[in-house]
This record gives C-alpha cells, sequence and structure tokens, in this order.
C-alpha cells in the first residue's frame, strides 16, 4: 500500500499496520483527550478586569483569530487531506484530529462566553481585517485546488496539490501561525495573569503539536514513496509557501500588537514567528532561511514538536485518558 491516493474497499484493513506512526499518533492523541468546561476560566475574570485596553484587544483579536481558524483545519482535513490518503491508520488519526478541531472552536467559545466581549464584534473581526482576510485567503486558496473536478491525485501535479495544501495548512496554520498565537497567550500566564486560559491554551499546544507531528511524517512518507516530486524546483515553491506564511503573520501581528503590552510587542512576536518558521523547514528536511534566535526562550520545550513528552510531563496542567479505567483521567506522575 502507499499513502496516497484513491482509497479502494481493499484499503480498510487496520492490520497489519503499515504506518505505524500514524496509529501511535492516535493513541496518544485518544489518551490526550480533554474537554473545555473542565477548566473554571472564571476564576480568570478578575485578571482580565484589571488588564489595560491593548492587553484586552491582545485576547480578543487571538479569540478572532483562532476560533474561524480551527473549523478552517477541520474544512481542509475534510475536503483536501483525508479522501486523498489510503491508510486506515492514517484514517483514524485524522477522525481524532476533526473532532480535537471541534473541541478547541468549542474551547474558544467558551472564552467568548466567559470574558466580557462583544461576541458578534469578534465573530466579524475575521471578515473585516485585511490580515486577517489574508491569511484566511492563502489557505483557501490552496485547499481550493484540493476540491477542483479536475484534480488527479494519481498524477505528479495531483501529489504536488495534496503536498502544497498539506504544508499550507498543516505546517503554516497549525505549525506557525498558531504557535506564534500559543506564545502570545502563555506570555499572559508568565506574567502570571490569565493562568486557567493559559492552562487551556497548553491542552490545544498538545494537539496542536501532534497534528504538526503527523503533517511532517505524512510530508516525508509521501516525498519517500513519491522520489519524482524531489526537485529543487519544488523544494523552492514549499519554502516560499512557508515564508510567505510567515509575511502574512508578520501583518497580522502589527494589528494584534498596534502599541504592544508589557514585554511584548509586533516585533518580539514577529521574531518568535521566524525562529519557528525556520524549525519547521528544518523539520522538513530544509535549511532555516531566517536565522533567528528564540526571543521567548521559556517557550523553546513547547515549540519542539519531538520532545512532546518531556514538556507535557513538566506541566501541573497536563493529564492523560488511561485508557484502562473508562475514561477516567490518569494525573501526570509529576504532580
Amino acid at each position: 500500500m502507499t499513502l496516497i491516493g484513491k482509497p479502494s474497499p481493499t484499503d480498510m484493513n487496520l492490520h497489519p499496520l503499515n504506518y505505524k506512526w500514524a496509529y501511535d499518533l492516535y493513541n496518544q492523541a485518544v489518551r490526550n483527550t480533554w474537554f473545555p468546561h473542565e477548566i473554571a476560566l472564571k476564576e480568570d475574570l478578575e485578571d482580565f478586569e484589571k488588564m489595560t485596553e491593548d492587553e484586552r484587544h491582545a485576547v480578543k483579536f487571538l479569540m478572532a483569530f483562532f476560533n474561524p481558524a480551527e473549523l478552517i483545519v477541520n474544512r481542509s482535513i475534510a475536503l483536501g487531506i483525508y479522501p486523498y490518503l489510503k491508510s486506515p491508520e492514517c484514517h483514524l488519526y485524522l477522525a481524532k484530529q476533526m473532532w480535537e478541531e471541534a473541541n478547541h472552536c468549542v474551547s474558544f467559545e467558551y472564552v467568548l462566553e466567559t470574558f466580557p466581549f462583544d461576541r458578534e464584534s469578534v465573530f466579524n473581526t475575521h471578515l473585516e481585517v485585511p490580515s486577517m482576510i489574508a491569511k484566511e485567503a492563502f489557505i483557501n486558496k490552496y485547499l481550493s485546488r484540493m476540491t477542483d473536478d479536475k484534480l488527479d491525485i494519481d498524477t505528479v501535479e495531483g501529489k504536488k496539490d495534496f503536498i502544497r495544501n498539506l504544508v499550507a495548512t498543516n505546517i503554516v496554520m497549525e505549525g506557525v501561525w498558531f504557535y506564534s498565537g500559543f506564545m502570545v497567550a502563555l506570555s499572559f500566564r508568565q506574567r502570571n495573569q490569565l493562568r486557567n486560559f493559559g492552562s487551556m491554551i497548553n491542552w490545544v499546544l498538545r494537539d496542536e503539536s501532534l497534528h504538526l507531528k503527523f503533517g511532517i511524517n505524512l510530508v516525508h512518507n509521501i516525498l519517500e514513496e513519491n522520489p519524482e516530486l524531489l526537485t529543487e524546483e519544488f523544494a523552492a515553491e514549499i519554502r516560499n509557501i512557508v515564508i510567505e506564511g510567515v509575511d502574512l503573520e508578520v501583518a497580522y501581528n502589527k494589528d494584534l500588537f498596534p502599541n504592544g503590552i508589557l514585554g511584548l510587542n509586533a516585533d518580539y512576536v514577529n521574531q518568535y514567528v521566524q525562529y519557528v518558521a525556520d524549525r519547521r523547514l528544518q523539520e522538513l528536511g530544509m535549511p532555516k532561511y531566517y536565522n533567528a534566535t528564540n526571543p521567548a526562550k521559556w517557550m523553546s520545550t513547547a515549540t519542539d514538536v519531538f520532545e512532546l513528552v518531556n514538556f507535557f510531563e513538566s506541566q501541573n496542567t497536563s493529564y492523560e485518558v488511561d485508557s484502562h479505567s473508562s475514561g477516567t483521567k490518569k494525573e501526570n506522575p509529576a504532580e
């Protein structure tokens, strides 16, 4: 069996496993299951009321992006990724990922219900702010190729379109844009603000780290099985997709921080964006482009997709569902 192609009834046998890494990620994702209302967000209201207008704007702007973004990722999986993979174990993981994206969307709804935001204004932001409109147009540009009736996934160009969409959604959106937002959100907890909100973001980050790892493995396995895709021209195109994504995030962060807040401004966040983008390029097997240093040393373990266990075992907010105890929580040994 090969990974990419049109699924058939003969592709429905899970065993023997052809891509054990995907099955392992599925099992880890199941163990990571969580629900937003397990977090007492109301306890953060006192912090929120003490925050400056610029700090509140940053939280509101993040929610205005993340809330629809999770649904956009879901649509990309459903229309542009899942239908073109033949592996049952990959389908298992993607089904769990789609549930997680929905859970994240509900989580951000919970934030909007709890904090005193004008929800209609928040929901309309991604339709009105040019930097957000540009980010969504970028994702939709690559997804639209996957829904074109003329797409033939068995051709070289069809496989390239699949990887383009995967890189735009998984590497750029989930692996760069989301990580930029996570860093900003978690920076409040670094200053002893919005600690429960920070716990929720930690759980979202844990899920997204697995999504990223799945996508990187998927790209590498598809390229390994289809060496005709390994050209300098296509590698340059993939690199440019990441670079364009960084440029869009730079513009977005200027709207996120028009004035900056204590210890954080657009330049600081954009340096972090460049650092993370270099990491993603390296994980794809490409050289760094920006050679940026990490300005947020406290986020270094969280950005390391290949050392998730070390990070999450050190967090008081992490837990796993014990698969042997009917879904009860298994507290982290570090707690």
